[in-house]
């Protein structure tokens, strides 16, 4: 089947200028969105055994009992099918033999008996495939969810950062889902499978004729249902992007964070507008797939109604000529009119399981290849407290850029002092911090913790004796207790200890006028659930630092080194000055402080200061040194810029500078 009509892709005017063409999800998953309708029905078929087998060794994997009980009652049900339909026959014969209506009844009971009961049987059965898909799929989600974010959470983060390796877990995401949701519609398709291969079967034993009548029959419904997905295909694809178009338009016009430019703004109506022409649009295109549709459906109808007609007449023939008995005819009848009605929901169920089983396919095969991109675990123990952490010839560069984000830089921090790292936007302070805490490694160069290389450590390890607290620190959508206990998830911790490190941080004000205490839920929208500010929300970050630098991990180790990256960006002044002194009293804990930020002023008072600019080290100091070398350094010249901004004229006196200190 070719690719779906161009005309289904077009835009409207308003999606056009709002959106700049049609609105297609730029996720991993979009590339199977709707994938069956872009190939035949036969190659389909072909695949479908390989992704058959490929669900079936997952959930074989989850629940082994409750595969082989699925598969042993759908067997089972085919079986309890073709014995109906021989009962069927039996029964077709004893009621059309010569002979007394009592005597004729009576030859008929135990057949029709059989009937009953094989019904009966196949609904007991139909009831153990429900009990058992509903056993499977929730432990085939679970396992192959629990899987996936393992093997997610496990890999470095330049594959995270990767947009390739991104765009596989993004797609292989979905595949816990597809995965459940194959069991269900592989039941679907074995139910209808067999149930076809079984009235195929019977009408074989009752006259080999008549197995062409089934492929007759069938064969109309089977090209109809094929042509009706194609056409479902396209007017679904054609919805989406008018849909998602209408549907973003209609968020922005109801969501408070446009409510108050849009009415200041009067752009209500602009908005309003263009909603209409997009719905419009989408409206003219679903009527044309809709008629186009029906008229498929219609020759399909009349087909299969022709088919129908002819195998009929050819089954009256073969019975008026004596080839076979009224009873077999009987039979047969009954055995077409249930393999016909099998194969349309088979084509249906088939053409779905395709689509489930590409996003399967890539779960399966981030599962094979997720240890290439995993963290490594094991390696040369690191010191506890290393008296120097060393960086030599460090090189790295991040996918697509030309420069390096670091270029050879070599430094070393002292333990117990504070080390302060400046320079512009894009000097490549974040991604040498990064390098510190292990989640990047040089792709040259090398960190050593006295003398040992962590590229050899154990790389877990190294993360134990790290604390970050980053500019965009981690707001986690749980409590204020689950937001302090995540600073050590791994250790067990008491009141005693949160409410101490809470008083540290100033945040003990912050609960207590919190409608749920400790227990409150930090995210508006749910129930009881409310908004920090950003302030409140880095005094948290502060408490939760600070837990991880008082609270021993499970080996006893406490972290060594600890990374501040933009800390205040969201304090006010005097909460500024506070946080400062905060993170500068951490090196009385015997930790090496790193310390990131654009406020020059709170480099003033670090043990030494590091200047990058463009991924190299240019100078180094401390704030003493950096203020009064020949020539300037670019540290004073960008230090007096920023004391320049809070020059001020006072009434009666002459303008003071605050570069006072400089001197």
């Amino acid at each position: 089947m070719s690719r779906t009509p161009n005309r289904a892709e077009e835009v409207s005017d308003s999606e056009q200028l709002l959106f700049g063409g049609p609105m297609r999800y730029d996720y991993g998953w979009a590339k199977h969105e709707m994938a069956s309708g872009e190939v035949t029905f036969w190659a389909v078929a072909r695949q479908m055994p390989r992704f058959l087998r490929l669900a079936g060794r997952m959930a074989w994997e989850a629940d082994p009992r409750a595969l082989v009980a699925l598969i042993g009652v759908e067997v089972l049900r085919g079986l309890a099918a073709a014995g109906a339909l021989i009962a069927t026959n039996r029964a077709l014969s004893a009621a059309l033999a010569p002979g007394e209506v009592g005597q004729v009844l009576r030859a008929a009971v135990p057949a029709v008996v059989a009937v009953g009961f094989l019904a009966a049987f196949s609904s007991c059965l139909s009831v153990a495939s429900g009990w058992a898909g509903g056993k499977l799929e929730p432990a085939v989600f679970r396992r192959a969810t629990v899987e996936f974010l393992g093997i997610v959470s496990r890999s470095e983060l330049e594959a995270i950062e990767d947009p390739e390796f991104l765009a596989e877990v993004d797609s292989a995401r979905w595949g816990a889902m597809s995965l459940q949701n194959i069991i269900g519609q592989a039941t679907s398709v074995l139910t209808a499978g067999l149930s076809l291969i079984s009235a195929a079967g019977v009408l074989s034993l009752l006259h080999p004729a008549l197995l062409p009548m089934l492929v007759l029959i069938t064969a109309p419904r089977g090209w109809g249902a094929v042509l009706t997905a194609r056409r479902q295909y396209a007017s679904t694809r054609a919805w989406l992007q008018h849909s998602r178009a209408s549907s973003a338009l209609a968020d922005m016009m109801i969501r408070p964070y446009s409510a108050a430019e849009q009415r200041v703004h009067a752009s209500g109506p602009f908005l309003l507008h263009h909603y209409e022409q997009m719905a419009a649009s989408a409206e003219r295109e679903q009527a044309r797939l809709a008629g186009a549709r029906a008229r498929t459906d219609l020759l399909t109808a009349a087909l299969a109604g022709l088919a129908t007609t002819g195998a009929f007449a050819v089954l009256g023939w073969l019975v008026m000529d004596g080839v076979i008995p009224l009873a077999a005819a009987g039979t047969a009848v009954v055995a077409i009119r249930t393999g016909s009605a099998s194969i349309g929901g088979l084509v249906a169920q088939i053409n779905r399981l395709y689509e489930e089983s590409l996003f399967v396919r890539d779960l399966d095969q981030l599962r094979r290849d997720g240890h290439l991109r995993a963290i490594p675990t094991g390696g040369t123990p690191l010191p506890d407290r290393p008296e120097t952490i060393s960086v030599e010839d460090v090189t790295f560069s991040y996918p697509g850029r030309d420069t390096p984000a670091l270029d050879k830089v070599t430094l070393t921090l002292p333990r117990g002092k504070v080390v302060a790292l400046v320079g512009a936007n894009g000097s490549g302070k974040s991604t040498l911090a990064h390098i510190l805490c292990g989640v990047y490694q040089p792709h040259q160069g090398r960190v050593l913790w006295d003398g040992v290389d962590t590229a050899s450590a154990d790389r877990h390890q190294q993360f134990r004796s790290v604390t970050l607290l980053a500019q965009n620190f981690q707001r986690w959508i749980f409590t204020v207790r689950a937001n302090l206990l995540l600073g050590r998830p791994e250790v067990p911790l008491d009141q005693e200890r949160l409410d101490t490190v809470a008083d540290h941080a100033d945040l003990q004000t912050v609960i207590d006028e919190l409608p749920r205490g400790w227990d409150t839920l930090l995210a508006k929208g749910f129930e009881g659930g409310v908004n920090l500010s950003g302030g409140q929300w880095q005094k948290v970050a502060l408490a939760r630092t600070r837990l991880r630098l008082t609270t021993p991990d499970t080996d006893g180790r406490l972290p060594a080194l600890v990374v501040v990256d933009e800390p205040t960006s969201a304090l006010d002044p005097q909460a500024e000055v506070e946080a400062f002194e905060q993170i500068r009293r951490l090196s009385d804990l015997g930790v090496t402080v790193v310390l990131i930020t654009h406020r020059l002023g709170a480099t003033a008072k670090a043990d030494h200061i590091f200047v990058l600019d463009h991924g190299k080290l240019t100078e180094e100091g401390n704030h003493t040194d950096l203020m009064t070398r020949q020539p300037p350094s670019r540290y004073r010249e960008a230090y007096l810029l920023q004391a320049h901004q809070y020059e001020t004229t006072v009434p009666g006196q002459a303008r003071g500078r605050a570069d006072a200190d400089t001197r």
